[in-house]
């Protein structure tokens, strides 16, 4: 196995949906997780929005989406869209 199959694999990936495309090459993702409160043992829901690299303007608002980290591309950026999980559904 080569050194960039080795590194591609140990990346972190998250899973969220596209909440922005309006950029040229960017697009928005809100990832939201699940976790247990430290103190009062209750699950609650925590969100973060990532900047995500998307080359050629695939990924649209509403759309499921894997993201992979990597090296900075920008002042907020160093993630990037890797596959599409679900198209969102037209309204």
């Amino acid at each position: 196995m080569s050194e960039a199959q080795a590194a591609a694999k140990n990346t972190r990936t998250l899973v969220g949906r596209v909440v922005s495309d309006k950029r040229d090459k960017t697009v928005t993702v809100l990832v939201e997780r699940r976790v247990k409160h430290e103190l009062y043992g209750k699950i609650v829901a925590k969100s973060r929005k990532y900047h995500a690299h998307d080359e050629k303007g695939d990924y649209h608002m509403g759309d499921t989406v894997e993201i992979a980290e990597g090296k900075p591309i920008s002042k907020t950026k160093s993630w990037v869209v890797t596959r599409l999980l679900e198209k969102a559904a037209l309204v």
